[in-house]
């Protein structure tokens, strides 16, 4: 199954990515610097932006199995309620996780093969570690924990699951609502980061000649490059003040 750990890009998906850094490095050769020869040296760094963005994209996948993981310990929660043994749980799952999502997800699949496991006599607690680990994501592994300590000390394990799986869904239940609330600055922050550009774009067009000197003498092309390192700074910074850990 899926390390979560590991991100492994489609050719698709690579060609996308390495476009928009091609894109990206003529647009800033022509804002900072009007140069062809500045774009030709950018563009083979274009080729390793894919794996450049590979921790972001990880840390995204890790969200979304995240989100679904809550929902699944919510029914898995209420089965056990309603007298379910951990393992036909698991089972049981399956049928309202698909019924609660349509598009492809990544937590129907990770459960039929826990569910194959567990028909396979492998441990249940064994079944959970293992997808903790290839997951990466605490919360799941801090309940593979749970449950292994909940299977060692033999007692009441339903009422340990249920408060466990209750306190974890409050807690991803949290990291949504923060990461929803902060979602129009996120939207804001794209906007400014594409303003500087905007700006320069316009005050060309409209008054053509403006920047030559920018471009054309050597304390320009010093002052371009400036603005270029703070810009770049800025962009990292603002993402960083929105990247909210819990």
């Amino acid at each position: 199954m899926k390390d979560y750990n590991i991100y492994k890009f489609s050719l698709s998906e690579r060609f996308k990515y390495i476009l928009t850094a091609v894109f990206a490095s003529a647009v800033i050769s022509y804002i900072f610097y009007r140069s062809i020869v500045f774009f030709v040296v950018l563009l083979p760094f274009s080729f390793f932006y894919p794996k450049f963005i590979t921790e972001k994209l990880i840390k995204k996948r890790k969200q979304r199995l995240e989100g679904e993981f809550k929902e699944a310990l919510l029914i898995m929660t209420s089965l056990l309620s309603a007298g379910y043994s951990l393992e036909n749980t698991v089972k049981e799952s399956i049928n309202e996780l698909k019924l609660l999502y349509v598009k492809p997800t990544y937590i129907i699949p990770e459960f039929e093969y826990m569910n194959h496991l567990i028909f396979m006599n492998i441990p249940v607690e064994k079944v959970f570690e293992d997808f903790g680990e290839r997951s990466g994501v605490d919360d799941i592994k801090n309940f593979a924990r749970v449950l292994k300590a909940g299977k060692r000390s033999g007692g009441g394990l339903v009422p340990i699951i249920s408060h466990t799986a209750s306190v974890i869904s409050d807690k991803i239940r949290i990291k949504e609502e923060i990461y929803t609330m902060t979602s129009a600055k996120r939207y804001e922050q794209k906007i400014m980061n594409l303003f500087p550009i905007f700006i320069v774009l316009y005050i060309d067009s409209t008054s053509p000649g403006f920047f030559n000197l920018m471009y054309s003498t050597l304390i320009g092309r010093a002052v371009m490059t400036v603005c270029l390192i703070i810009y770049l700074f800025a962009y990292y910074l603002s993402g960083k003040l929105l990247d909210i850990e819990l």
